[in-house]
């Protein structure tokens, strides 16, 4: 199939909403580089499930993409340093869910001297499929659009398991956020080449990469640098939040449908990111394993609001000097977008590879909850993408009827924030099934 000239997507999802974007704030220029910093805190565990397992002590010696921690398990990934230099000590910082987390330090030397590179792969297209997924094992690479799940093990689904299609999200549907887009408008070809790689890994050629359609220059750079791929579509998405979710995108795309409770595998799909894709290539066609990524700073009290290239384990603060500072007062401090991302306490949270923005808000931008009883409006039922009854679950979470909870699928909530935010009565929605997911899951730990 031509990669040029597509219809927008065919398919309406469920639900959603079209919130004010704030995108303009940061959707000029291009990816800046900042200098290098004295100190990077890495967070140890940057990755959902096994934490790796830490490989040096306070004094040692390293190289700017050395491996500093293996892999804990089958579902975990390596860390390696950001930058050469001295490790210093290992201690507990903020972390972006609001508890300590263990890091290491690393002390900069400032050479920035890489360590020897793992095996280019520039011919990848003639090496075979378990090298490349192997190195993507190693290049410590996770889904980079926020979920942080080891790639490598996204690339191996079950045998018994028929994926027929790998799906592409560049639908960056946060508002505020525009490190996608400007990642697919300045790496194209890293995005092509990365979706190249996995499909070759999980032995398909179908490619779909859906892009909203308020990203007309990322959607013309992938279509150039896609140019004679065959089975390859460029697809522009209908603007609508959360089009970047993963059973939303999957029926954008292709009309198919992932059950309550399912995964993309059972509709035949790989969905992966397209960070996560120019990552990939990097570390096949480079050798260089994931040591920092694209973030968007931005918000109406950032000076200067752009997309960086950070290293792993920037502190939030320095990288708010990096955007110029702060010129009007803060009201909240926010890691990723306003509707799915973290509230922080602290900037000593750093950058690590599921943080794709660090946002400010000022005090006439925060929604202020005075939670009130439910209006039973219908207002969050009729929004809610994956057609929970919201009011319902609402109110068995405050509760703390958790055994509810879970007979009314709070389980599949996406944690998208829309219940909260059309929510008349100013409701905490979003928290309260937070709370009752963490609470479900250590029960079920338990039992």
């Amino acid at each position: 199939m031509n990669s040029h000239h597509l219809p927008a997507a065919p398919h309406h999802f469920a639900g959603g909403i079209h919130p004010a974007d704030g995108k303009a704030m940061s959707a000029s220029g291009t990816i800046r580089i900042p200098p290098l910093l004295d100190k990077y805190f890495l967070v140890i565990q940057q990755n959902i499930g096994i934490p790796p397992k830490l490989l040096v002590k306070k004094g040692d010696p390293v190289k700017k993409g050395q491996l500093i921690a293996e892999a804990g398990g089958p579902i975990s990934v390596p860390l390696h340093a950001p930058t050469s230099g001295t490790v210093g000590d290992t201690l507990d910082i903020p972390g972006a869910n609001g508890a300590p987390v263990p890091a290491v330090e690393i002390i900069s030397d400032g050479k920035d001297e890489w360590c020897e590179p793992m095996e280019p792969y520039a011919d990848w297209r003639n090496v075979s499929r378990e090298r490349l997924l192997a190195r993507v094992k190693d290049a410590g690479i996770v889904g980079m659009g926020g979920a942080a799940f080891p790639t490598h093990a996204k690339l191996s689904p079950p045998p018994e398991r028929a994926i027929d299609t790998l799906v592409i999200n560049g639908a960056e549907c946060e508002p505020y956020l525009t490190a996608d887009d400007h990642l697919m408008r300045e790496a194209a070809q890293a995005v092509i080449t990365g979706a190249g790689i996995c499909a070759k890994i999980l032995r398909i050629s179908h490619v779909l990469i859906g892009v909203e359609e308020n990203k007309p220059e990322a959607i013309t750079a992938l279509r150039a640098a896609a140019k004679g791929i065959r089975d390859l579509s460029v697809v522009p998405l209908h603007v609508r939040y959360p089009q970047g979710g993963e059973k939303q995108l999957i029926y954008a795309l292709t009309g198919r449908k992932v059950m309550a409770g399912g995964l993309p595998m059972d509709v035949g799909c790989v969905v992966q990111n397209v960070g996560t894709l120019a990552a990939i290539a990097d570390a096949v066609i480079n050798g260089r394993p994931l040591i920092e990524r694209v973030v968007t700073v931005t918000g109406s009290p950032v000076a200067e609001p752009g997309n960086f290239r950070f290293r792993l384990g920037t502190p939030v603060r320095k990288a708010l000097e990096f955007a110029g500072g702060i010129r009007k007062e803060v009201r909240k401090l926010i890691l990723g977008g306003p509707m799915m991302g973290f509230a922080q306490s602290s900037l000593d949270v750093t950058v690590s590879k599921n943080t794709s923005g660090i946002l400010l808000l000022a005090a006439d931008e925060v929604r202020q909850f005075e939670a009130g009883p439910c209006l039973s409006c219908g207002r969050c039922v009729e929004a809610c993408p994956m057609r929970l009854l919201v009011s319902t679950l609402s109110k068995v979470c405050e509760n703390e009827r958790y055994d509810l909870a879970d007979e009314n699928y709070v389980m599949n909530c996406l944690e998208c924030g829309i219940c909260t935010y059309v929510c008349p009565a100013g409701r905490p929605n979003v928290q309260h099934f937070r709370r009752a997911k963490a609470e479900l899951r250590t029960m079920k730990r338990k039992n």
